[in-house]
């Protein structure tokens, strides 16, 4: 069915206000708007086109999804291969051949030692023991000597039955300064020595010592409660000459000392 034509509208009158002015170049020029009407009026119109609408824009929507989707198929797979590379070592190649390799032997670390003692000096003996004794009780000295304490001072005898004393109580021994006696009786076979201590509470040790630097250590006697004096006494033997005394304290301290006196030889 062909559609109705449409109705050529009339000419449109010229407005009066703008019709041409005649001038002295030429004739007047039609009107444009004029022209264009008629032209328009003369052309049909057809059909819009809707569905070929619809099936352009179904097909740039398909092809807008699939670019999209090849897209993020691209992107993931750039991160797959990032990724890969990232985490697959890179194998160095082959070194050229060289020297064996030398053993190193381990090296040694120094550990802490104990100390050692480079002094010349000789270490400090212990602390003698002190035996503490009744008031005249009798002490067997060895090779027929006896010795024993009392208020007085102290008392000694030997093989041959004599009995010694000696006081510190009349005036001659100052028991409140440190200091030692020494009395001696023997031969050539051997030496009694004894004495007395006094001064002191912490007696550690009475030592003899000849000229060649030979010692021996005397043993110690004392009345209970430490009255602050005491005795001693030590056997010598052969080849040991004249000794000197010396008093030590329990750290090794040296208290008071009878140093030997060398005899002079015949003028």
């Amino acid at each position: 069915m062909t559609p109705a034509r449409p109705t050529t509208p009339p000419d449109p009158q010229p407005d009066p206000r703008r019709a041409p002015r005649p001038g002295p170049q030429g004739p007047p020029r039609p009107d444009l708007h004029a022209v264009f009407a008629r032209a328009a009026s003369d052309v049909t119109p057809g059909p819009l086109p809707l569905e070929a609408v619809r099936r352009a824009g179904r097909a740039r929507r398909r092809r807008r999804t699939t670019v999209l989707s090849t897209l993020s198929v691209l992107a993931v797979a750039t991160s797959v291969v990032a990724v890969v590379v990232t985490l697959t070592p890179v194998r160095p190649s082959p070194a050229a051949p060289g020297p064996a390799p030398v053993a190193v032997p381990p090296t040694v670390v120094p550990t802490s030692a104990p100390s050692v003692r480079t002094s010349d000096a000789p270490p400090t003996p212990d602390p003698t023991p002190i035996r503490t004794v009744a008031s005249g009780e009798r002490v067997n000295a060895g090779k027929g000597w006896q010795v024993w304490l009392t208020a007085e001072g102290k008392h000694w005898v030997g093989p041959d039955g004599y009995e010694n004393t000696r006081s510190v109580t009349d005036g001659n021994v100052d028991v409140a300064e440190p200091g030692v006696s020494h009395q001696s009786e023997g031969g050539p076979k051997g030496a009694f020595h004894s004495g007395l201590y006094y001064g002191t509470r912490a007696a550690g040790r009475v030592e003899l010592r000849n000229a060649e630097g030979r010692t021996a250590v005397a043993t110690l006697l004392e009345l209970p409660g430490r009255p602050g004096w005491g005795v001693w006494y030590a056997h010598t033997g052969p080849g040991m000459g004249e000794v000197g005394t010396a008093l030590y304290d329990r750290s090794g301290k040296l208290l008071s000392e009878l140093p030997l006196i060398p005899r002079s030889g015949p003028s």
